[in-house]
């Protein structure tokens, strides 16, 4: 309508989606992701979670823990469910997205590669490790959410650049599969996973540090900033 409309300057944007029942991510889901830690293409899609209170907005501080000395950043498309649905055909599984919005899956990689018996929970859902906006752009406003360029860059200085072309399994394939073990429902995220360049990876690993920023930006659906703290 045109109507309601406040000065950027003036507001602070939270989150678009604060409290999901669900924050259901992949792993291991681009092709320069495999390959840049030597491991084969997953035959099936790789999946874990974030607990909702992982989420913080596209420009609060990210939270260094006392507990990790190897934290690090993970650009990905999110999709936001927008319809409930179970055991949803791939054919028809867009029509369960209400749109798409940028995130960052941070990562305590000591946390999720060798504590806690190697299970991934607890290295990825440290509270604000999961920023997420700057808003849902709805399906409808993007032409084709699986060519999009991503991207992340630390302090200014480019670190991930892919496509989403590179994804290994697309979006209706992920919903189609999580829909076969839990029942979909509106607001629920889903993160589709990360492509090369991640910080543990590197040689030698590179970490976030308190006072570094992190950008996170992906074609058509905008740009989030947060700063280590």
């Amino acid at each position: 309508s045109g109507q309601h409309r406040v000065p950027r300057g003036t507001v602070q944007l939270l989150a678009p989606v604060g409290d999901p029942e669900k924050v259901i991510c992949v792993g291991l889901n681009y092709h320069d992701h495999c390959q840049e830690q030597g491991v084969k293409v997953p035959k099936e899609p790789l999946i874990f979670s974030k607990f909702p209170s992982a989420i913080t907005g596209p420009f609060d501080d990210i939270v260094h823990p006392q507990d990790t000395n190897e934290l690090d950043w993970e650009v990905e498309l999110a999709v936001v469910i927008g319809k409930r649905g179970r055991h949803i055909e791939e054919g028809v599984a867009l029509e369960h997205v209400l749109g798409f919005t940028v995130a960052n899956d941070v990562s305590a990689r000591d946390w999720q590669m060798r504590r806690n018996g190697r299970q991934w929970l607890l290295g990825k859902t440290f509270d604000t490790f999961c920023p997420l906006g700057p808003a849902i752009v709805t399906r409808e406003a993007v032409p084709d959410v699986h060519n999009l360029w991503i991207r992340c860059s630390v302090n200014g200085q480019r670190v991930q650049d892919s496509n989403t072309r590179h994804l290994i399994f697309g979006v209706p394939a992920l919903i189609a599969w999580v829909s076969r073990f839990v029942t979909l429902v509106p607001g629920d995220i889903l993160l589709t996973g990360t492509p090369a360049g991640v910080g543990v990876f590197r040689k030698p690993p590179v970490f976030l540090q308190r006072g570094d920023e992190v950008q996170c930006e992906i074609e058509e659906l905008g740009t989030i900033c947060n700063r280590v703290v």
